[in-house]
């Protein structure tokens, strides 16, 4: 392939995660990264991850984190006297809740220098977001971010974008809807989860979710849907693909995972139907660890 690889934009956090102990644990996650290890742990490709990063000790360590992984940051800035947010898990059996500490993260500014972020984007085969990473971003934030992801599609590359709605984090539903909206429309691959959409947009089932995403544009469109299977829709048809039934141990980033093993198996030029299968294979092992992020030798065995 003869682009640069795969750029993810957004915000990457510490992560505390409790140990069956009582001890905590210190990680590194959030949803695009998460995502991003994925795509690098089952490809060759070069990834960045796009953001900003603060000058302290935590952001040092972030970053060379990162590097040990094998992603850079690309042309990211650092931010004086800025520093990661924070959160952490919280288990009642799988099932997860987070505190956060992020008001204030470094990677609020990550548009803050539009030649740098269009820079970040460049000639690259892949770029992912999330709504997420829009609803941590101010409004003009947000334009800056979404035309330089408009003109790295116009130059060539794919676009990949998970809507991720999280009511708490948007002022009101509307304006979640209307930048959402803003975002679908220079979108390539669609990751949606149905509840989200659902409680954003009123969708009465996963088809309703695929048909507004085709009326939209979208070409290709997977609407995940937790344990039930996934739809898959493209041009030219439409499949369900079940999930695994595994034992999990902790559910945080499932969802993420998922999208990382389709976009790894689409950017290997898989078909829709087995990028789906892959991908459920690829999230059922992460559910199997603790913490957002799962070993790279167990995702590579579960992609085959």
């Amino acid at each position: 392939m003869d682009r640069k690889g795969v750029a993810s934009v957004g915000e990457c956090m510490l992560e505390l995660s409790a140990r069956p102990d009582g001890a905590w644990t210190l990680g590194y996650a959030g949803d695009t990264f998460n995502t991003l290890w994925a795509i690098r742990a089952l490809t060759q490709l070069p990834c960045d991850y796009v953001s900003a990063f603060g000058d302290d000790p935590f952001s040092a360590k972030q970053t060379s984190f990162f590097a040990e992984a094998g992603i850079g940051v690309a042309a990211s800035p650092v931010i004086p006297g800025a520093r990661p947010g924070l959160y952490a898990i919280t288990l009642t059996g799988a099932e997860r809740s987070f505190t956060y500490w992020r008001s204030d993260a470094a990677a609020r500014q990550l548009a803050s220098d539009g030649e740098k972020l269009a820079k970040s984007l460049e000639d690259r085969a892949l770029v992912y977001f999330s709504g997420i990473t829009l609803a941590i971003l101010e409004p003009a934030a947000r334009s800056v971010l979404l035309t330089a992801i408009s003109a790295a599609r116009a130059a060539g590359s794919l676009v990949a974008f998970d809507p991720n709605y999280r009511p708490r984090m948007w002022l009101s539903s509307d304006e979640a809807r209307a930048t959402i909206a803003e975002a679908i429309s220079i979108t390539d691959i669609a990751l949606p989860t149905f509840p989200d959409e659902q409680a954003l947009f009123g969708d009465v089932g996963p088809e309703a979710t695929a048909e507004r995403l085709r009326r939209a544009g979208v070409r290709e469109i997977v609407v995940k849907n937790g344990a039930d299977p996934a739809l898959v829709v493209d041009r030219s048809d439409s499949y369900l693909v079940p999930a695994l039934r595994v034992d999990a141990v902790d559910t945080t980033g499932a969802g993420d995972s998922f999208n990382g093993g389709y976009l790894a198996a689409a950017l290997d030029g898989r078909s829709p139907l087995d990028s789906a299968a892959l991908a459920h294979r690829v999230a059922a092992t992460t559910v199997m660890v603790r913490g957002a992020l799962a070993p790279v030798e167990s995702l590579r065995a579960a992609f085959g």
